[in-house]
């Protein structure tokens, strides 16, 4: 099995969907973050030099990646704008590099619906790419504070056993 491409939500170090990302990808076999900390999206910065590298960079991860694993917290009850700047950007690449790619989504949050809004948004988010998008069990760890120990390992067993379910349909594509 190669390895997953994991795209944060969070842009924080320590972030409770980086860790449910390093948990997911564990469990699924592998994985590589992705940089976002791409410039926002500004069409004239397109004309006058083209693509960015990160983003080039980005699309190309994620053409070569088996699969992606989206971690993405809620903020006022959706997606962070880095998410969505990310995918403003994989849109102007070209081909398709998202068209039929099976990606997991998932969330964490300090809240307790475990950023339920925010996995509706980006189901609707990646319709355009045509993304493989994988129906369920949805991931949802709410209060996210006392979900994961000292190591950054995810203890809640209904959350493990989602987040377990979820990883091995991504990688036997059922």
């Amino acid at each position: 099995m190669s390895t997953a491409l994991g795209l944060c939500g969070s842009l924080r170090r320590d972030s409770f969907n980086r860790k449910l990302l390093a948990e997911a990808g564990r469990l699924y076999g592998g994985l590589e973050e992705a940089d976002l900390r791409l410039p926002l999206y500004d069409g004239d910065l397109e004309a006058a030099e083209g693509l960015p590298a990160g983003v080039e960079t980005l699309a190309r991860q994620i053409a070569d990646a088996p699969a992606v694993l989206i971690a993405c917290p809620e903020y006022n009850k959706a997606p962070p704008g880095v998410l969505k700047n990310a995918l403003d950007w994989i849109s102007r690449a070209p081909g398709r590099v998202l068209d039929g790619k099976p990606v997991a989504i998932m969330s964490a949050t300090a809240g307790r619906a475990g950023g339920e809004r925010t996995l509706a948004a980006l189901r609707l988010w990646l319709v355009p790419f045509g993304a493989a998008v994988l129906t369920g069990p949805d991931v949802l760890v709410g209060q996210a504070s006392g979900q994961f120990d000292g190591a950054g390992r995810l203890t809640n067993e209904i959350n493990l056993k989602a987040l377990t379910t979820l990883m091995e349909k991504l990688k036997t594509g059922s």
